[in-house]
């Protein structure tokens, strides 16, 4: 059976992945797609628990290297569990983050630099997404974007940090060698569904 298609979109907080993956598993499902969603950290209930230890704003001492663990773990069971018997099948998954979020987070912005990505060597093996959307948006303009609802123990960093993890997005897309395709999310809705469904088309 023909190995299915690996798409995770990626972005900071406030950066509109929400919208473009709701966008994108409609097409999918209007055009007769077999596709499962997922996110991280989650997609299991095991990762599901992870996330809330991660995400918690009580949980505020936590350690850097502690975190990166937490996500790498909670990944290791979304790749055993749900992402590879899913591509295994030949089915499309659809993930809100995956690795890059790590790189991105815990490797620049935390400064834990290339432990995070050798952590993670073990939690993914080969299992590595086919085309990654990174949605580019200004801290400035994300913070204002999730102003109105409470934020967890991520989204209440600091500016400089969430400017650090646009920084490192921004290495890993140049060195990604055409897998990361980087949209401006300041854009429109529909101008930037417009730039992921002729990349999803033209994959398909």
């Amino acid at each position: 059976m023909k190995r299915g298609l690996f798409i995770s979109f990626e972005g900071g907080d406030g950066s509109g992945k929400s919208t473009q993956i709701r966008k994108l598993c409609d097409f999918l499902s209007e055009n007769g797609y077999d596709y499962i969603l997922s996110r991280e950290p989650g997609g299991t209930s095991i990762g599901e628990q992870i996330r809330q230890i991660i995400l918690d704003p009580e949980n505020s001492e936590m350690d850097y290297l502690t975190e990166a663990y937490l996500y790498a773990a909670s990944r290791a069971q979304h790749v055993s569990q749900v992402i590879r018997p899913a591509l295994e099948s030949g089915k499309i998954v659809v993930c809100d983050r995956f690795l890059d979020s790590s790189i991105a987070y815990q490797g620049y912005a935390r400064g834990l630099g290339a432990c995070v990505e050798d952590i993670n060597s073990y939690a993914v093996g080969d299992c590595l997404p086919d085309i990654t959307f990174l949605l580019k948006v200004s801290p400035e303009t994300g913070k204002a974007r999730r102003s109105s609802r409470e934020e967890d123990r991520i989204e209440n960093e600091q500016l400089d940090f969430h400017q650090r993890v646009f920084n490192g997005y921004e290495k890993i897309e140049e060195n990604s060698h055409g897998r990361v395709i980087g949209i401006d999310a300041s854009m429109d809705i529909d101008t930037i569904f417009g730039i992921i469904r002729t990349v999803i088309e033209e994959r398909l």
